[in-house]
């Protein structure tokens, strides 16, 4: 055919690595292919003797010799019923659940004993502290407070975590600590665990959320907020009943 350029293997140009240097920075006119990175195209179909001639390494017709797409995708058996829709399902997959970084009491105070946690009402320890304490591997969801190693327990601690059990609350209130649970949802814990303080933490939408985090026995951040907002309200109340008296 006329106009067509058959690339081989000596007119392909040659290229060679350079590096840049202060006298030649790189720039888009010095940038070259890595060598071995260029190799010939494959010319199929065009006689027996490049290897790759007649079927043009196909083999005889059936669906993978196929143009297009000759394979099926994973799972297509023919077309009898595949394997994952001849077994039956059980249960569910709960799109609303959080995984939770379980954190041992004794596991705290060994952190504390060894400098590495420290704690106060001022400057509580959170999910932030404990992942750069190495406390904890991963935050997931939050951290939740569990009450296994209380006999060890002898430090007063504050905390500001998003769970933890009555039981991690009690022995933490007994030795004068504190523990409150507040609601992070994903970009308010990636905040948190950032040391960003410039945006404000969302609020729980969901219902079992929200009463979760008002009940007092649950330690929960609400309940302190439903209070600054009944005082606000009865402040304003009482300055309406002066204005109108």
């Amino acid at each position: 055919m006329f106009g067509l350029l058959r690339l081989t293997r000596s007119s392909l140009p040659t290229f060679t690595r350079t590096y840049a240097t202060a006298a030649r920075p790189v720039t888009l006119d010095t940038l070259s292919p890595a060598v071995g990175s260029l190799h010939n195209e494959h010319r199929v179909g065009r006689g027996q003797g490049s290897g790759r001639g007649g079927t043009s390494g196909k083999g005889h017709k059936g669906q993978k010799a196929r143009a297009g797409n000759g394979k099926p995708k994973a799972g297509f058996e023919g077309g009898q019923t595949p394997l994952t829709r001849r077994f039956p399902k059980r249960g569910f997959v709960n799109p609303t659940a959080k995984t939770y970084a379980p954190l041992n009491l004794d596991r705290i105070q060994h952190w504390i004993d060894t400098g590495r946690l420290t704690s106060s009402p001022e400057s509580p320890i959170t999910a932030r502290e404990l992942l750069l304490s190495g406390c904890v591997h991963n935050v997931y969801d939050g951290v939740k407070i569990l009450g296994d190693g209380v006999e060890h327990l002898k430090t007063p601690i504050h905390l500001v975590v998003s769970r933890a059990s009555q039981s991690a609350i009690d022995a933490i209130e007994k030795l004068g600590g504190s523990v409150v649970c507040q609601y992070y949802n994903t970009l308010a814990l990636r905040d948190l665990i950032h040391g960003r303080t410039d945006r404000k933490s969302a609020l729980p939408v969901r219902k079992a959320d929200i009463l979760w985090y008002s009940d007092p026995k649950n330690r929960g951040y609400l309940v302190e907020i439903g209070k600054e907002v009944d005082a606000a309200n009865a402040t304003t109340q009482e300055s309406t009943s002066e204005q109108t008296q």
